[in-house]
C-alpha cells in the first residue's frame, strides 16, 4: 500500500470566516477522526496536500500525518473524504480517520488486466466483469492493485475468477472466490 507523509498544524479559528480566511492564506481546513477520541481541527498546506492527494489519486494509501505540537507523534490515517470547489478544483475541506496499522480492515483493491487475451485476436469479445475487488488485512499488507495476466485466455474458456488472482497470503479474499472477473466471448 502507498504511504505518503503530511504536515499539519491543530487550528485554532473556527467557523465559515475563519475558514476563508485560511483557504486565501493557502491553507485547508482538515479534521481528523480518530476512533472514539474528540474529532482535532487541523490545518493543512493547501499546495503540499493537493500534490499529495494527486499522487495517491483514488488508490488506498495510509497518510503519515505529522502534527505540530502533537504528543502522539506521527498518526496513521486514511484519506475520508476530500471536498473540492467544482470550478477551480481547489481543495475547501478534508477529512482523515486515524487507523491502526496492526489490525486488519477491508480494502477495494483494483484489478490491472495485462496483456491481450489470445480469444480477442480472434475476434473475440473481451468482457470484463469486475474492476476491483474487496480484501481484509492490515493495511501495509495490501497491495496498491492486483495485476493479472491475461494473454492465455482464450474463447470458450471459462473466465478468471477472484480464486485466479494472485492475493498475498496474509490478506483475504472478502468476495466470492467463484465470482468470474474476466472472460472472452
Amino acid at each position: 500500500m502507498l504511504k505518503i507523509d503530511v504536515s499539519a498544524t491543530v487550528r485554532t479559528v473556527f467557523g465559515k470566516g475563519a475558514a476563508r480566511r485560511l483557504r486565501m492564506d493557502e491553507q485547508t481546513p482538515a479534521v481528523l477522526y480518530a476512533g472514539g477520541a474528540d474529532a482535532l481541527s487541523l490545518q493543512v498546506d493547501a499546495v503540499a496536500l493537493h500534490r499529495s492527494l494527486f499522487d495517491i489519486h483514488g488508490r488506498n494509501a495510509v497518510v503519515s500525518l505529522n502534527i505540530d505540537g502533537d504528543t502522539k507523534g506521527t498518526r496513521h490515517v486514511l484519506v475520508k473524504e476530500i471536498q473540492k470547489n467544482p470550478v477551480t478544483d481547489h481543495l475547501i475541506h478534508v477529512d482523515f480517520i486515524e487507523i491502526p496499522l496492526d489490525k486488519p480492515r477491508e480494502f477495494n483493491v483494483p484489478i490491472q488486466y495485462l496483456g491481450k487475451a489470445r480469444g480477442v485476436d480472434k475476434g473475440g469479445l473481451l468482457q470484463v466483469f469486475r474492476s476491483s475487488v474487496k480484501l481484509r488485512g492490515c493495511p501495509l499488507d495490501i497491495p496498491d492493485a492486483l495485476e493479472v495476466d491475461i494473454t492465455e485466455l482464450d474463447q470458450g474458456q471459462a473466465g478468471l475468477t477472484c480464486d485466479d488472482l494472485n492475493i498475498p497470503g496474509n490478506v483475504e479474499l472478502i468476495d466470492k472466490r467463484e465470482t468470474v472477473c474476466v472472460a472472452v466471448a
